[in-house]
C-alpha cells in the first residue's frame, strides 16, 4: 500500500453537495450562470475522479482509506478507494458531465430544481462507490434514490407520472428489504463495517449460518432489484424511456450501482476465506443473469422505439455482468469491468439520441409553392418528394445523428471495430477458458452463457439496424433536425469516450485486470481498513508546568 492523499477521497461526495448548495442560493435566477456553475462543478468532479484513478494505478493493490470522523473502523464512518471504486467514479464523472451539458440546452428548465437534484443524485452514486460500511451504503442509496424520484418526474406529463409512481414504489420496497437485511446481518455479526464483517464471517457459529445467509439473501434481492435482474425489472424500461433524455442517460448508471454492490460484497464477504459461506448464492447469480439476458434480448427484438431499445440494452448488460459474478473468475471479471464501462457509455449515448431522433421524425416538410416548377433530367436520382439528389449536401445535423447512432449501435451490439467488440471478445475468450479449466457443471454454465451472449449480440444487431433504417433511411423525406451546440457536444463526447476506450483498450484492460485481482484478494482491503489509524489531535499546553491555575 502506498501513501494516499486521504482528503482527496472525500471530494467526490463533497463537491456535488457543495454544488447543490451553491446552486440553491441562486434559485431560478441567472439560469445561464447556474448552468455554467453546475457544469464547472461536474468538470471538477471528473478531474478528481481521474486523479484518484491515477493514484490507484501506481500500485497493484493500492487501497486508500479515509476516516471521515477520525474514528478507526469498525466504529467510525470509513471511505475506501481501490481500483474498482476509482473506475466507477471515472465512469460516473464522464456520464454525468455529458448528461449535464445536454440538459443545459433546455431540459434543465423543464422543471424546478433540476441542477440541485442532479448533483444530489451524483453525490449518492459516488458515496455508494466509496463507502466501506453497509449502513452508510444504505444512506447513500437513499440519497441517490430520493433525488432520482424528483428527476424521474422532471418535465411532468402523464407518462412520467405513471411510470414514476411505479419506479418509486418498487424502490421503496427495495429499500425496506435493504433495512431488513442489514438488521439480520448486524444481529448475527454485531457489525456493519464491510471489512469487519468479512474478517469475522468465517467465525460465525454454525447455528447462525441460516440467519447470516437469510440476511445476505434479503440484501441481494434489494441489490438485484436495483440491478434490474429478471423477474424484478419490469419497472425499468417504462421508467427510463419516459424520463427526459439527460435523466435517462444518468440513470444508465443506476443499474451499475446494484451490480457494483453485488460484486463488492460477494468477493469481500463471501470470498474463498469465508468457510462454509464461501461463494454463497453464486449459482443463482449465474442463472439469474442468463435469464435476464434472454428477457432483455426478447425485448430488444420486440421493440421499435429507440428509448425502449436503449432500456432493454441496459437490461442485457446488467444480466451479462451479474452472470459473470457467478463464476468468480479473475479474467472473466476483468473483461466484465471493461464491458461495464463500454456498455454504459453506449447506452447513455443512445438515451441522449432518443429525443434528437424523435424531434427529426416529428418534423413537417414545408409545403411546396404552387407555382414552383423544378426541371430535372429523366436520369437524375430523385428523393421521395421528387427533388433531385445530385449535388445536395447531407445536413450536418443529420450526419451527426447518423454517425452517433451508428457508433452507439456498434458498441451496444458488440460489433467491430469499437469498444463493444473488444469487451464482448474478452468475455467470450474468458468464458471459453473457464469452461475448459472447470468441472462439468461449471463448464455447462460457461458454454450456456457463451451461446446466450452470441445470440443476444445477433438480436441486438438486428434490432438496432432495423431502428436505424426506420429513423434514417425509410419513410417520407424529413427536414434536418435543428441541433443546439450543447446537444451535439455531449453526444460526440460520449462517442469520443468509447473511441478512446477502443484505442487504449490494452491499458484499460490492464487496469481492470488489476482491479479484478484486487477484489479477489480481499485480505488487502480488510487489512487496509482495519489497520487505518486516526490522525493525532491537537495537543494542549502543559498548564501546570507553566504555573497557571
Amino acid at each position: 500500500m502506498t501513501a494516499s492523499p486521504a482528503h482527496l477521497f472525500v471530494l467526490p461526495i463533497v463537491l456535488p453537495l457543495a454544488a447543490a448548495a451553491s446552486i440553491l442560493l441562486f434559485g431560478e435566477r441567472l439560469r445561464r450562470f447556474v448552468s455554467f456553475l453546475s457544469i464547472g462543478f461536474s468538470v471538477a468532479g471528473l478531474a478528481v475522479a481521474l486523479e484518484i484513478a491515477r493514484w490507484t494505478a501506481r500500485a497493484p493493490h493500492a487501497v486508500g482509506v479515509y476516516l471521515a470522523a477520525n474514528w478507526e473502523a469498525p466504529f467510525g464512518i470509513v471511505l475506501v478507494v481501490d481500483r474498482l471504486s476509482a473506475l466507477m467514479l471515472v465512469l460516473s464523472g464522464v456520464v454525468s458531465l455529458a448528461a449535464l451539458v445536454y440538459a443545459s440546452a433546455g431540459w434543465s428548465r423543464a422543471g424546478v430544481y433540476f441542477h440541485p437534484l442532479f448533483h444530489i443524485q451524483l453525490m449518492g452514486l459516488n458515496g455508494a462507490f466509496l463507502t466501506g460500511d453497509l449502513f452508510n451504503l444504505f444512506v447513500f442509496f437513499e440519497v441517490m434514490l430520493a433525488a432520482s424520484y424528483g428527476l424521474q418526474l422532471h418535465g411532468s406529463g402523464w407518462p412520467r407520472v405513471r411510470t414514476g409512481l411505479h419506479y418509486i414504489t418498487v424502490n421503496l420496497l427495495a429499500s425496506s428489504l435493504f433495512l431488513v437485511g442489514l438488521a439480520v446481518i448486524y444481529g448475527v455479526t454485531g457489525t456493519l463495517s464491510m471489512a469487519d464483517v468479512a474478517a469475522n464471517v468465517a467465525l460465525v457459529p454454525a447455528v447462525d449460518h441460516g440467519l447470516l445467509h437469510a440476511g445476505a439473501a434479503i440484501l441481494a434481492v434489494a441489490f438485484l432489484i436495483k440491478a434490474a435482474i429478471w423477474p424484478l425489472n419490469a419497472w425499468l424500461v417504462p421508467a427510463y424511456s419516459a424520463a427526459t433524455p439527460p435523466v435517462a442517460s444518468l440513470f444508465a448508471l443506476m443499474t451499475k450501482v446494484g451490480v457494483y454492490t453485488l460484486l463488492r460484497l460477494s468477493t469481500l464477504i463471501f470470498s474463498s476465506d469465508a468457510g462454509v459461506s464461501a461463494r454463497f448464492g453464486a449459482p443463482l447469480l449465474l442463472c439469474g443473469g442468463i435469464a435476464t439476458i434472454v428477457f432483455g434480448t426478447t425485448g430488444l427484438v420486440a421493440s421499435l422505439r429507440l428509448g425502449r431499445i436503449a432500456g432493454f440494452a441496459i437490461i442485457v448488460s446488467a444480466g451479462t455482468l451479474v452472470a459473470t459474478i457467478g463464476f468468480g473468475d479473475v479474467a472473466l471479471t476483468a473483461a466484465a469491468l471493461f464491458y461495464l464501462v463500454s456498455a454504459t457509455l453506449g447506452a447513455s449515448a443512445l438515451f441522449l439520441l432518443v429525443e434528437l431522433v424523435e424531434r427529426r421524425d416529428g418534423g413537417v416538410d414545408p409545403a411546396p409553392e404552387p407555382d414552383e416548377v423544378v426541371l430535372v433530367d429523366e436520369d437524375t436520382n430523385l428523393d421521395d418528394a421528387e427533388a433531385p439528389l445530385v449535388g445536395r449536401a447531407v445536413p450536418f445535423s443529420l450526419a451527426l445523428l447518423g454517425f452517433a447512432f451508428m457508433a452507439s449501435a456498434l458498441v451496444v451490439a458488440g460489433l467491430p471495430p469499437l469498444s463493444g467488440f473488444v469487451a464482448k471478445l474478452g468475455l467470450l475468450d474468458a468464458l471459453a477458458a473457464a469452461a475448459t479449466a472447470a468441472g462439468a457443471a461449471h463448464a455447462a454454465g460457461a458454454w450456456t452463457l457463451f451461446g446466450v451472449l452470441l445470440l443476444s449480440g445477433l438480436v441486438a444487431t438486428v434490432a438496432l439496424a432495423r431502428a436505424g433504417v426506420q429513423h434514417f433511411w425509410a419513410g417520407v423525406a424529413r427536414p434536418p433536425a435543428r441541433l443546439k451546440l450543447a446537444e451535439g457536444i455531449p453526444v460526440l463526447g460520449l462517442v469520443l469516450a468509447f473511441t478512446l476506450l477502443t484505442v487504449h483498450a490494452e491499458e484499460v484492460l490492464r487496469f481492470t485486470t488489476a482491479a479484478a485481482e484486487g477484489i479477489y484478494a480481499p485480505k488487502v482491503y480488510i487489512d487496509a481498513v482495519l489497520s487505518a489509524k486516526p490522525l493525532p489531535g491537537p495537543t494542549r499546553p502543559n498548564v501546570e508546568a507553566e504555573g497557571r491555575p
